[in-house]
C-alpha cells in the first residue's frame, strides 16, 4: 500500500472513530454523552489515525499538502457511520450551525482547535487524560470541530442548507488556527 493509500484509509477510520463519539454524544446527550464522544479521539490517538483536528497543530511544510487528503479521508468516515441504521437528531445542532455567521463559527473553532492539539499534544507524551477532558469541554463550551460537524451534517443532510457551506469552510479554518496557536506557548517557553 502506497503512502497516499494509507493516509487515506488512516483518515478514512479517524472518521469512522469520530462519527462513534458523535453517535455515542446524540444518543446519550448532556455532559454524560459529551464525555463518552471521548472514546473517538481516545481511539484516533491510540491507534495513531490521522484526524484533522490532530494533524493541523503539528503541520509542517513539508507535510502541509497532507490536510486536504486527511480531512476529506475523514469526512468520507463521518459518511460511512452516518449510514448506520441508528436514529440520531442532529436538528437542534444543525439549526444552531445555519444560524451562525461564518466569522463567529471561525472564532467558536478556533477554542476548538487549541483544546485538540494539547490534548494530542499531552497525549503524545503519555498523558492520556487530557484526552477524556478536551472532548466534553469543547462540546459544552459549544466550540465547532469540522469533523465532528462533518459527521452530524452526514446525519441531517437532508436538513441542510447552502449556507452551512461558508460556515463549515470558517470551521475548517478556525481549527486550524487554533490547532496551531499552542505553537505560541512553545516559542514563549524557550
Amino acid at each position: 500500500m502506497n503512502n497516499i493509500s494509507k493516509l487515506l484509509l488512516s483518515s478514512v477510520l479517524a472518521g469512522c472513530c469520530i462519527g462513534i463519539g458523535g453517535t455515542v454524544f446524540l444518543k446519550v446527550g448532556g455532559v454524560e454523552g459529551a464525555v463518552l464522544f471521548s472514546i473517538g479521539l481516545i481511539a484516533v490517538v491510540s491507534y495513531k489515525l490521522k484526524l484533522y483536528t490532530g494533524a493541523a497543530g503539528f503541520v509542517t511544510k513539508s507535510n502541509i499538502w497532507e490536510l486536504l487528503p486527511i480531512l476529506l479521508g475523514n469526512i468520507i468516515g463521518c459518511i460511512l457511520l452516518s449510514l448506520f441504521p441508528t436514529k440520531l437528531d442532529v436538528t437542534a445542532i444543525i439549526e444552531a450551525r445555519a444560524a451562525c455567521e461564518w466569522y463567529n463559527a471561525f472564532v467558536l473553532a478556533i477554542g476548538c482547535g487549541v483544546l485538540m492539539t494539547t490534548a494530542v499534544t499531552f497525549a503524545r507524551e503519555g498523558k492520556m487524560i487530557p484526552l477524556l477532558f478536551a472532548v466534553p469541554v469543547f462540546i459544552l463550551c459549544g466550540f465547532y470541530h469540522c469533523v465532528a460537524d462533518a459527521f452530524y451534517y452526514a446525519v441531517g443532510w437532508n436538513q441542510l442548507s447552502m449556507n452551512i457551506i461558508p460556515v463549515y469552510l470558517a470551521t475548517v479554518a478556525g481549527n486550524f488556527v487554533g490547532c496551531n496557536i499552542p505553537r505560541l506557548a512553545a516559542i514563549v517557553n524557550k
